[in-house]
């Protein structure tokens, strides 16, 4: 779709030129009072700290604005190479603070605030959470964006602007409710809409050959029904650094309002239908595709994204170089963040070859020099595959590329492994069998020209394990990049008190170069030190304990040792074991083995997805548990068990200061990497964990003697499943036997018989995956260690120095750096 632009003759002068927004509070209530006075409307009178919120945001975008465009000008003068960042989610929470931060302006705006009589606080917590993602996937994203701009690299965000995010959780007598989260309803006051920047997406209809004024036969794709997708961008501030970089999200918008014929003949439903059809793209963030409806509505959208991304790309390309190409793969990259986008390499093709008539061969080479993948899962049920039925229904000219595609690199692998049709079989694009089916992540491996996991032991079992056969035919293109968090956010930004203290003792170097903290370290040893640490640290917890307090109506001990597990609910997560845990610890109490105590608050935290039955029942087995402990007499306050409702970004960035320990305690070779763990450990807190994903590298970074290790490893898990005898390890173990006899017995569902006993079997099962009762023993052997090092203060706070000053790896400046020197090679780019 055209760009629109106004006609005007030659200006006199820039029409865009101002004079440079001011920096200090008197600039700051001047720009508020004219925002909310004038462009809200609003007067003395309005009360909703909602208008204020609005005014103070409006009036920092403003600023970020001036240095948007400013970076903008620069990139296009550098005329540098670019990357761009496709992925399905971001999960971004609150802009505010972070904007403030990144700007320098935390002083000023609390001044100004306060000069107005304003709650700073109450109008941060007015905003939001722009919840555009499930978990880590989508605030990984969100934390590479930050990177990138701190770090100066000219990339562009893509995803989709979902009017309803991840659903608000509520928990209604133990059980997960799901509400809509209309995270948009008062609109978004940091966006702005680009409806110049819109293009036509193609669903359905047919495709047809015919041949061009050359001669040369083509394809064309018609009698489609499209889809327009609309540009939102949001500025994107690197640390005060003067850049901006955007984050681009589309939303889908009908091509006609509504059909004006069927609205005269009175059938009011049927004129809005497209439109309806059309927005339901991008409603609601990935929807349950257990039928096959759902599924349909996520492979739309994961297609708009991709190709409303890539127009837009080529789009800047033809209107500043024409329809040459042959240097765009020497100017593009693409980053597909995980499988979601990987659709995004045969639409590139057909853009290529159908609309700008380059040679297969040709497109086939720029394509597989800009597409660069990354994988975030182990798990084989969770790289998408798509029916071939579904694609030729939705997609057909998609569906033909796909098999030219896989014909083409099955002649290579058949060159390369002569008549190894079981290797021909594992490799194809196109899984055989009941229903053909598109192996999504197979198009994006052979598409790119780089492919890489997010921990060391994330990038070795899928160079060894699900894509074996891919690692053997081009080693050179698999790599790992080791996942990071934003430090600022997670550091300088949720936890100030701390941020301060790190400062005072070594800089503030550490803000913009993590690896800086380990010049804390000599600090454990300063006995004043750890005193003003440890102070910090308490002030956290007692913020997490008025918070709870409010949110749930419950007090908690703020002296006793806060055990966190906060992460989406799934079973290889093992939240379970955690609760098995809990119950252990229940019974020692019950039964008067509490010498030596150490009294303990254990915090669960995590949304269960909508269709995922056995995750439900997790969360209603936590609660349960709570209630029982919670009310119990003779437990007190040695012992609490919370589930947290409604984890999202905003309440991690409370969550996260105030804990002691941080459970890591998925099944070994189950998580790809993690990232919260990142969080607690850069916060001071001490690892539970097993050797799995980034635990690995941060167990090295800090020391075992730092790390609380437990569990099997994963080959000691491969080589388990033979012969796995989960009831066998039951009945030698008389603590473990206890609790597993109190879930049986109905202790914690006296009024809900028989409800808990999928979860009963599922521990017993000699198939599960997940091994949860076979790292039972070692998990309580880890606990008791963590006991006692919590005992003796000192050494518990020396330990959390430790961590935070070994934390400097795990920033996302680093992984980013990596990202780019070995995979994007950009310019950093002054502004």
């Amino acid at each position: 779709m055209p760009n629109r632009h106004f006609k005007h003759s030659k200006p006199k002068c820039d029409l865009t030129q101002l004079p440079s927004l001011g920096m200090g509070a008197d600039d700051l209530i001047m720009d508020f009072k004219r925002n909310y006075s004038h462009r809200l409307g609003r007067d003395e009178y309005c009360r909703s700290p909602h208008y204020a919120y609005e005014a103070l945001s409006l009036t920092i975008t403003d600023r970020l604005i001036e240095r948007w465009k400013k970076s903008f000008s620069a990139y296009k003068a550098q005329d540098c190479k670019r990357a761009y960042y496709l992925s399905m989610e971001f999960l971004m929470g609150r802009t505010l603070s972070n904007a403030m931060l990144n700007l320098g302006l935390d002083d000023a705006v609390k001044k100004a605030m306060y000069d107005l009589g304003l709650d700073l606080e109450e109008l941060q917590e007015s905003e939001p959470d722009a919840g555009l993602g499930n978990g880590g996937l989508g605030r990984l994203a969100a934390c590479f964006i930050d990177s990138c701009a701190t770090l100066q690299l000219p990339v562009t965000g893509y995803g989709l602007r979902y009017e309803y995010g991840m659903f608000s959780q509520a928990i209604s007598k133990g059980e997960q409710i799901e509400n809509p989260d209309h995270w948009l309803r008062n609109g978004n006051v940091w966006e702005i809409e680009r409806a110049e920047r819109t293009y036509r997406i193609k669903f359905g209809g047919h495709t047809e050959r015919h041949r061009d004024d050359n001669g040369k036969e083509k394809t064309r794709w018609v009698e489609t029904h499209d889809v327009l997708a609309i540009a939102y961008d949001t500025p994107v501030p690197g640390y005060q650094n003067g850049t901006v970089n955007t984050l681009r999200l589309w939303k889908a918008s009908a091509t006609e309002e509504f059909d004006l014929q069927e609205f005269n003949a009175g059938d009011y439903a049927e004129s809005v239908a497209a439109k309806n059809t059309a927005e339901n793209i991008t409603m609601v963030l990935y929807p349950n595709d257990a039928n096959e409806n759902g599924k349909a509505l996520r492979l739309r959208q994961q297609y708009l994204l991709a190709s409303a991304s890539l127009q837009d790309v080529i789009a800047l390309w033809v209107a500043t170089r024409g329809n040459d190409f042959s240097e765009f793969a020497a100017k593009n990259c693409f980053q597909l963040n995980d499988t979601h986008p990987s659709i995004a390499v045969a639409e590139l093709m057909r853009l290529l070859v159908d609309k700008h008539n380059l040679p297969w061969d040709e497109a086939w080479q720029i394509t597989r020099q800009t597409m660069a993948y990354t994988n975030h899962t182990l798990l084989p049920e969770a790289l998408e595959r798509w029916s071939v039925n579904l694609f030729k229904q939705l997609l057909p000219r998609l569906m033909e590329i796909i098999f030219e595609i896989n014909a083409r690199f099955l002649a290579e692998v058949s060159a390369h492994w002569p008549g190894d049709s079981a290797r021909l079989r594992r490799m194809s694009l196109i899984e055989e069998g009941h229903e053909q089916m598109v192996r999504m992540a197979y198009l994006a491996i052979v598409g790119s020209f780089s492919v890489n996991g997010v921990a060391a032991l994330h990038s070795k079992l899928l160079q060894q394990g699900l894509f074996r056969d891919f690692y053997e035919l081009w080693p050179t293109k698999f790599n790992n990049k080791t996942n990071g968090v934003t430090p600022r956010r997670w550091l300088a930004n949720c936890n100030p008190d701390l941020a301060a203290l790190i400062t005072e003792a070594i800089g503030d170097d550490w803000v913009t170069d993590l690896s800086q903290l380990h010049k804390l370290a000599p600090f454990a040893d300063d006995k004043k030190f750890r005193k003003r640490w440890r102070e910090v640290r308490q002030r956290a917890k007692q913020r997490l304990v008025d918070y709870k307090k409010q949110e749930l109506l419950m007090d908690l001990n703020v002296n006793a040792l806060f055990d966190v597990q906060v992460k989406r609910i799934h079973e290889y997560k093992r939240q379970l074991l955690n609760v098995l845990h809990v119950i252990y610890l229940y019974q020692r109490i019950k039964q008067g083995d509490t010498q030596n105590w150490v009294d303990r608050c254990v915090l669960i935290g995590g949304k269960a997805a909508p269709g995922y039955y056995m995750a439900k029942k997790i969360i209603k087995l936590i609660n349960n548990v709570a209630n029982v402990i919670n009310h119990d007499p003779d437990v007190g306050n040695k012992l609490k068990l919370v589930f947290m409702p409604n984890y999202r970004v905003s309440a991690m960035e409370k969550i996260c200061p105030g804990a002691d320990l941080s459970e890591q305690i998925s099944t070994a070779g189950k998580e790809a990497s993690g990232t919260g763990n990142m969080k607690f450990m850069m916060n001071g807190a001490l690892t539970i964990g097993t050797l799995d994903g980034a635990n690995i590298e941060i167990r090295e970074e800090v020391g075992d003697e730092n790390f609380f290790l437990f569990g099997l490893t994963e080959d000691q898990v491969e080589s388990l499943h033979q012969h796995y005898d989960p009831v066998a390890i039951i009945n030698q173990d008389e603590e473990l036997k206890a609790v597993i006899a109190l879930l049986e017995c109905g202790h914690f569902n006296q009024f809900e018989p028989g409800i808990f006993d999928p979860i009963i079997a599922s521990l017993k099962n000699p198939q599960d995956p997940w091994m949860t009762i076979a790292d039972f023993r070692s998990f309580v052997e880890a606990q008791k260690r963590v006991e006692m090092a919590y005992q003796d203060q000192e050494r518990w706070t020396r330990m959390s120095i430790l961590n935070t000053a070994a934390s400097g790896k795990f920033s996302a400046d680093r992984t980013i750096n990596e990202y780019n020197d070995e995979i994007w090679k950009l310019p950093k780019v002054k502004v």
